[in-house]
C-alpha cells in the first residue's frame, strides 16, 4: 500500500497496533527520578530494547501547539496553532485556539482514517478532542467528557463502560490513567490500529520529580505502557513540554506581571499582554507560563517596548514579530508585536488583577512555556532501524514521533 504523505513526510500504514502517547508535562527529570527509584522498569528497559532519547518540543511549550505538531509532523508555522489562547488580530477578540477551522494542515490521524486505517484518539481534556478528531470518523473522546459520549460524535456511546469506571475528576492523576486504560481496551477489542493518547500535566504541575505522587504516577504510566507492549503494540512516547519550578525560595510564585510593567512605563492601556497558557483549567498554574505575547494599543514602536522589558530579572528572550516567527517557527500573521519568554525559574503574567493566585496556595508553582521546558523524552518500545538510528543522532523534534513509530522501528 502507498504511504501517507503529509508535510514533507511519508508514513507507512501500521503493520501492527501502533500507539503514540503524549505524556503531558513529562520533563526528562521525571524519568530520571523514576529510574533512580527503580519505579519505571519498562521505560528503563527501552535503553536496551528500544530507543531512549530526548527531543525538542515546539515553541511555545504549551499543550495545543505541541499536540497539533505531533499529529501533523510539523511546527506551528505549518499547522497554525500557536497557543492555547490567543488574540485575533483581525477582530481584537481573545479566543481559545480550539476551533478546528484554525488548523492549516490536515492531521495524520485524519489521513490514515481516510485511507482505511482503524484510528482512535483519546485525550484528557476536551479542548483538544475537536482538533484531533477533525476530518475523520472514529473513536475520539476525552476523559473530561467520558460520560457524555455519543456514537455519532465520538465513535463510542459509553466510554465509561469501556474503561470500567466513572469519568475522573479534572484535577486528578486518574484523568490521564483513564486515557491510558481506554487505549488498552481499544487495542484489546481490536478497535484501533493507530492510536493517539494525550494525557494531562496535573501531576507535574503539582509535584516535583522525586515526590511520592510523581513517582507513583510515572510507575502507573510505565505499567500501562508494559500492558500495551504485551498486546503486541509498538509504543512511542514523547511530551508536549517539560516542567520547571517557578517559585522563589520562600515558595511564592516568581512572576513578572508584564502588562502592569509596560502600562506603568507607557501609560494606562498602552499594551495588552496575552498569556497563551490559558485554558479553562488554571487552578494548578494560575494562567502563568513562561511565554507571553505583547500587543501595542497605542502607537509605540516594538523596539521601545522591547527596551523596557530587556534586563528585567527573569526575562530570557524579547523578540519582535518577525524574529519570533522565524526563531520559534510560528505563523507570522498570528503573531504579536512582541514575544517575551521567561527563564527556567520565571513566569510571566498580564496584569496582577487578572491572575488568581489563591489556588496555588499549598504548593510551589511549577509551569512551562519557554525554552527551559523544551527538552522532552523521546521513547520507542522497539529497536530502530540502522537508518533511523543515524537519523536520531541529529536534532530530534517531538513531532518526529509518528515518523519513528511508523517508519523507524525494526519489523522483525
Amino acid at each position: 500500500m502507498e504511504p501517507i504523505a503529509l508535510n514533507g513526510r511519508r508514513y507507512r500504514r501500521p503493520t501492527r497496533p501502533t500507539v503514540v502517547i503524549c505524556a503531558d508535562g513529562c520533563d526528562p527529570t521525571y524519568l530520571d527520578a523514576g529510574i533512580r527509584a527503580n519505579m519505571i522498569p519498562t521505560i528503563t528497559g527501552f535503553r536496551d530494547s528500544g530507543f531512549f532519547g530526548v527531543a525538542d518540543a515546539a515553541m511555545p511549550t504549551f499543550t495545543n501547539p505541541n499536540n497539533v505538531s505531533l499529529v501533523t509532523g510539523a511546527p506551528p508555522s505549518v499547522h497554525g496553532i500557536s497557543g492555547n489562547f490567543a488574540l485575533d488580530r483581525e477582530t481584537g477578540a481573545e479566543i481559545m485556539m480550539t476551533d478546528p477551522a484554525m488548523l492549516r494542515s490536515p492531521t495524520l490521524l485524519a489521513l490514515m482514517a481516510q485511507a482505511g486505517v482503524l484510528v482512535a484518539a483519546v485525550t484528557a481534556k476536551d479542548k483538544l478532542r475537536r482538533m484531533l478528531g477533525h476530518g475523520w470518523k472514529g473513536v475520539c473522546f476525552s476523559s473530561e467528557m467520558a460520560d457524555a459520549c455519543t456514537a455519532d460524535e465520538h465513535g463510542i456511546g459509553d466510554a465509561e463502560a469501556l474503561v470500567g469506571r466513572p469519568k475522573p475528576d479534572m484535577y486528578s492523576a486518574d484523568l490521564s490513567l483513564f486515557v491510558l486504560d481506554a487505549g488498552i481496551e481499544l487495542v484489546k477489542q481490536r478497535r484501533a490500529e493507530l492510536l493517539y493518547l494525550s494525557l494531562s500535566d496535573y501531576v507535574q504541575h503539582g509535584h516535583a520529580p522525586d515526590e511520592v505522587e510523581a513517582l507513583a504516577f510515572h510507575r502507573a504510566l510505565d505499567e500501562r505502557i508494559a500492558a500495551l507492549i504485551a498486546l503486541g503494540c509498538v509504543v512511542g512516547v514523547t511530551a508536549d513540554h517539560g516542567m520547571n519550578d517557578k517559585a522563589r525560595p520562600d515558595g511564592s510564585p516568581h512572576v513578572i506581571f508584564l502588562e502592569d510593567v509596560l502600562n506603568r512605563e507607557f501609560g494606562a492601556g498602552a499594551v495588552r499582554v496575552i498569556c497563551p497558557i490559558t485554558d479553562p483549567f488554571v487552578r494548578h498554574h494560575g494562567a502563568l507560563g513562561s511565554f507571553v505575547r505583547v500587543y501595542a494599543k497605542k502607537p509605540i514602536a516594538p523596539a521601545e517596548l522591547a527596551q523596557a522589558v530587556r534586563g528585567l530579572p527573569g526575562v530570557d528572550q524579547v523578540l519582535d514579530r518577525a524574529a519570533a516567527a522565524a526563531e520559534y517557527e510560528l505563523p507570522y500573521d498570528r503573531e504579536a508585536d512582541l514575544v517575551v519568554t521567561g527563564d527556567a525559574n520565571t513566569v510571566l503574567g498580564a496584569s496582577e488583577a487578572e491572575h488568581d493566585l489563591a489556588s496555588l496556595a499549598g504548593h510551589r508553582l511549577r509551569s512551562h512555556g519557554g525554552r527551559g521546558e523544551q527538552r522532552v523524552p523521546f521513547l520507542l518500545s522497539h529497536p530502530l532501524t540502522a537508518a533511523y538510528r543515524e537519523k536520531a543522532r541529529g536534532r530530534l523534534r517531538n513531532f518526529d514521533i509518528f515518523d519513528f513509530a511508523l517508519n523507524g522501528v525494526e519489523t522483525a
